[in-house]
């Protein structure tokens, strides 16, 4: 299976109403609750009225459409991630899988996956 990585600096934060959210940008996901507005997005994108913030998270993506058939994927993925103690922040689309990870944890997940097999590019 192959993952594509992530060329930017990614930000997980809080947001009050989603006319603060640059929706022009070309990466971002946000998630609204009946508790919260999430978002996902490049750190240089990030809205000014966030409520809070986590900066310092990298990215890969699980390359192809992924029908939803397939079972385990994300489970596969980040099992081997957390038996290196590497946790992770997933975020899936209609068609495939996203993982971040802490900025300071991404070199060791690549190499991690990539010697079980996955193909990074």
């Amino acid at each position: 299976m192959e993952l594509k990585k992530l060329e930017y600096d990614l930000t997980v934060c809080k947001v009050e109403a989603i006319t603060d959210i640059d929706m022009t940008a070309d990466f971002f996901f946000i998630g609204k609750t009946d508790e919260e507005m999430s978002l996902v997005c490049k750190t240089n994108d990030v809205p000014k009225n966030t409520t809070e913030r986590d900066d310092g998270w990298k990215g890969f993506r699980i390359q192809g459409v992924l029908d939803f058939s397939l079972i385990g994927i994300l489970s596969k993925l980040s099992g081997i991630l957390a038996e290196n103690n590497i946790g992770i922040f997933a975020v899936s689309t209609f068609n495939t899988d996203y993982i971040l990870i802490k900025t300071e944890n991404y070199e060791k997940a690549l190499s991690v996956l990539s010697a079980e097999g996955y193909t990074i590019v």
